[in-house]
């Protein structure tokens, strides 16, 4: 056979600890059934201090507000208020869960699409509000005057941001104002004074690139200068989330990977996909077209990393580093990582049920579990699954790596888990589990619905008691002294 195209997963001690912990593992499905999610509440916690030592050495102050649409865990967010963190949330109900969780308004952020239900709660509380829009801020003004609530504290979330004298422009974004309508959008601020507090601006980008998010902050920069010349007195800048995970060990990996995929989407070595997908490249009469729509899997400046690169930069039209400028300027910095707090919190577990050939020669091996429970195709996230056998004393010592393509347990062609052939050290049996590391940023249980009535994995909390582990589920959670239903093993 080929050489295998493996794609290891980065694991740090605490996942790779418990990925060792194969009959703690089989007794919780066992018992809870698959698929099964598996938080580590400890990990955000270290998490969250990296980000912080990041604002520490550029001498920075502010807060780091999750986003907690990353994971539904109320283990993750309960763990986070009791570190003193801070939380983002872009719903009511992710609203009610962070008050319920024990955050204090003053470390919340309201923040995307808002009905008046989440604007009536959110001012009623005093948490921080993100506006997007002219229409939005008239709408939260007229509920502060109506219900007579304290003045609602807020920041303008902008967009289309351009440096003067570069061609890099900020890409376009449903959220926030453009740029060029501050001055509009500042009049509105000044008619409602009586009723709201500006805190600051702030962006969201959906972009990977520091270059982009560096002319942003740049730009809002700027910005703070035109609401000061005003009389208005901001003090905090909120540069959003994007930060990114390492989710791959080996960059070489990676490489080679995508180099081969390139091969066979242009038939030059046999199919490494279901079907041939391409992952967004196709084979125009021996022309590669298309481009690769897949997460760059392998980043090792991601995270606080990325954080303190792009805090690094230097802003050409203010003349110094951006995080000089913040530290000059007394103003405040606000982050939201999502998936970078969430990275190595969680592990995705699946029953393997069948292992079968297809007549043209492809193994299938159909999980308990489906493309909903584990998204990380989904997130255009590709990293091999870690095989926990159910009996390890009947591995033959003889077994050979195998490539096969992970199906679903929904009745559709498309609920493939993964499109791409997936190699295991050897084949599964049925029993085994598969473990998909690194899923509780996005690719746990963002997209996992009831469809045709499979259950929906339910989400157990693990951490480390000395040498041994504790679990409870996610729900009984809370960041004290033996948790209640704890469970040592």
């Amino acid at each position: 056979m080929d050489v295998p195209l493996y794609l290891e997963p980065r694991l740090g001690p605490r996942l790779a600890s418990l990925v060792r912990s194969g009959p703690l593992l089989h007794t919780l499905v066992g018992g809870l059934g698959s698929p099964l999610n598996v938080v580590l509440p400890q990990q955000i916690t270290d998490n969250l201090a990296r980000f912080r030592g990041v604002y520490r050495e550029h001498r920075l102050g502010g807060e780091v507000l999750f986003a907690h649409k990353a994971n539904r865990s109320s283990a993750l967010v309960r763990q986070l208020a009791a570190a003193g963190g801070a939380v983002e949330v872009a719903s009511l109900g992710e609203l009610q869960h962070a008050l319920g969780a024990g955050f204090t308004p003053d470390r919340i952020m309201a923040t995307g699409p808002k009905n008046p239900e989440f604007l009536w709660l959110a001012a009623r509380t005093g948490v921080g509000v993100h506006i997007d829009s002219p229409a939005e801020l008239d709408e939260l003004t007229a509920l502060v005057n109506r219900f007579r609530l304290p003045r609602a504290r807020i920041l303008l979330r902008l967009s289309g941001f351009t440096a003067p004298g570069m061609k890099v422009l900020t890409r376009q974004s449903r959220f926030g104002s453009p740029v060029a309508e501050l001055d509009g959008l500042l009049k509105v601020v000044e008619r409602h004074g009586d009723a709201v507090e500006l805190l600051g601006v702030g962006y969201h980008l959906d972009t990977t690139s520091l270059s982009e998010k560096a002319v942003a902050l740049e730009g809002c920069l700027r910005a703070m200068d035109l609401c000061r010349a005003r009389g208005l007195q901001p003090r905090a800048i909120d540069v959003g989330g994007g930060y990114g995970v390492n989710y791959l060990d080996d960059g070489e990996q990676w490489d080679r990977y995508t180099t081969e995929l390139t091969n066979a989407v242009l038939g030059r070595r046999p199919p490494l996909t279901w079907h041939q997908h391409g992952y967004g490249l196709r084979n125009d009469s021996g022309t590669l077209r298309g481009a690769l729509g897949l997460y760059p899997a392998h980043r090792p400046v991601a995270g606080e990393r990325y954080l303190d690169a792009l805090l690094s930069h230097q802003a050409p039209s203010l003349g110094g580093r951006l995080a000089t400028l913040l530290l000059e300027s007394l103003y405040d910095l606000y982050t939201e990582p999502g998936r970078a707090l969430a990275d190595q919190c969680g592990l995705t577990l699946a029953r393997v049920l069948e292992v079968r050939r297809t007549e043209s020669g492809e193994h299938l091996v159909r999980l308990e579990a489906n493309a909903d429970d584990i998204g990380l195709e989904e997130h255009g996230v590709l990293m091999d699954p870690l095989l926990i056998p159910r009996d390890k004393g009947r591995t033959p010592a003889d077994a050979e790596p195998l490539g096969v393509y992970l199906t679903g347990n929904l009745c559709l062609e498309s609920d493939m888990v993964t499109r791409r052939m997936v190699f295991l050290p050897r084949p599964p049996v049925p029993g085994d589990l598969l473990g998909f590391a690194n899923t509780a940023g996005y690719c746990m249980d963002f997209s996992a619905d009831h469809a045709q009535r499979q259950p929906v994995a339910r989400k157990v909390a693990a951490w480390q008691d000395g040498d041994g582990w504790r679990w409870c589920l996610d729900e009984q959670y809370w960041p004290i002294t033996n948790p209640g239903g704890a469970h040592a093993v």
